[in-house]
């Protein structure tokens, strides 16, 4: 498998002319097993903490019921002790992120694992990741509960909204690993796997079914974007081809006519107070949602629609702000500026499918593994070979 999967990439990156600007010896394999290795020893020791183990004292639910509050929402000076009020952009520093932070320390260390894994064979990546799985989806005393009803809740409004469910967009690549563990019979993988797609299915129903779930899918900006990657990357685990064809369908028909404009501009992300951040984040789930509904030929990131509208476009548009962010042509994001771009993986896509050597050289030269919380937050598919 291994030896055929680079076969591939050989071949991909050597039979067009184009490839002649490609970075010397674009390897995937190599680039990425250069990237992990060295962090090896710490994902390995990391021991798995579910939001099981984390107090949310103003949650109205269990204990392994998720919950997080709205990133935007402030005290109200002329109310104090009254509802929240909303400051755009501006991420309050008081609000619960307990929940959140688990769920992304999770879907960081599992797919890192399972890259590793995949990289080297050795067991002990496999079992790392089974201890992570079983804590989250299989163990009853601290599994969470595959719901979001009450997630980016806003003191004094309510205690959870559909605009949350965009947090478990952070274990998108727990389900590629997933996908990974059952294709190529990974060690300790076959004593849980029903447990984990169980939780999945669940999920995925939920996700699918209740007014949270159908009302974030039917959100018009990144929110409706990031409900396809989910419904997308949990379906493809569980093989439900119905909703594969749904989401196919949408993003044709729905999310590329309403949310890029002719010349490849995101007009819902760039009318936002972080316009650079927002824009890059929505082409990364855009770029990896065509990416797995095109069954990873990359024939989705230039589908046009009949006037034209493309992710490719997209990429096309927004290509030179990354390369030379001085270029942008707004105002600077209000917060974490400095934090972007780093290796967005729509020039990954976007690259592999249009065989572009610069998108692929860009992305090869930016941080494959920012710091800044915020910035992780926003940077959810972070591991290619998943993906690839």
């Amino acid at each position: 498998m291994i030896a055929r999967r680079s076969l591939l990439i050989a071949a991909l990156l050597a039979a067009p002319a184009a490839w002649a600007k490609a970075p010397k010896a674009f390897d995937i394999r190599a680039i990425e097993r250069r990237r992990l290795m060295p962090q090896a020893d710490a994902l390995l020791a990391a021991s798995p903490r579910t939001i099981a183990a984390i107090a949310a004292p103003r949650s109205p639910a269990g204990k392994q019921d998720y919950y997080s509050e709205g990133d935007y929402w402030w005290p109200d000076p002329a109310n104090p002790g009254g509802a929240y009020i909303r400051r755009d952009g501006r991420s309050n520093p008081d609000k619960f992120d307990g929940h959140r932070d688990a769920l992304i320390a999770f879907g960081r260390t599992v797919p890192a694992l399972a890259a590793l894994w995949d990289l080297t064979r050795a067991p002990r990546f496999a079992a790392a990741a089974m201890r992570h799985l079983t804590a989250w989806f299989v163990d009853p005393k601290t599994r969470m509960n595959p719901n979001l009803n009450h997630a980016q809740a806003i003191i004094g409004v309510n205690s959870g909204r559909a605009i949350g469910v965009i947090d478990t967009l952070q274990i998108v690549e727990v389900a590629r690993a997933a996908a990974l563990f059952a294709r190529e019979d990974a060690p300790g993988y076959a004593a849980i796997h029903a447990d984990v797609e169980s939780w999945f299915a669940a999920y995925l129903n939920w996700l699918t079914t209740s007014p949270f779930g159908t009302t974030e899918r039917d959100e018009k900006n990144n929110h409706g974007t990031c409900w396809l990657l989910q419904a997308t990357s949990f379906a493809a685990l569980l093989g439900r081809t119905d909703i594969l064809d749904d989401a196919r369908n949408r993003l044709r028909t729905i999310i590329i006519p309403t949310q890029i404009e002719l010349d490849g501009r995101q007009p819902l992300e760039l009318a936002r107070t972080k316009p650079y951040a927002y824009s890059l984040f929505n082409l990364d789930v855009l770029a990896a949602s065509a990416w797995l509904l095109g069954e990873r030929t990359g024939a989705l990131i230039d589908w046009k629609t009949a006037d034209g509208r493309s992710i490719g476009g997209a990429i096309a548009w927004m290509a030179p702000f990354i390369a030379d962010k001085v270029k942008w042509p707004l105002p600077p994001d209000i917060e974490y500026w400095d934090g972007f771009p780093v290796r967005q993986p729509s020039l990954l896509f976007g690259g592999m499918a249009r065989r572009d050597s610069d998108w692929l050289d860009l992305w090869y030269r930016l941080d494959p593994d920012p710091a800044i919380g915020e910035v992780v937050r926003n940077f959810p598919v972070r591991q290619p070979l998943l993906w690839l």
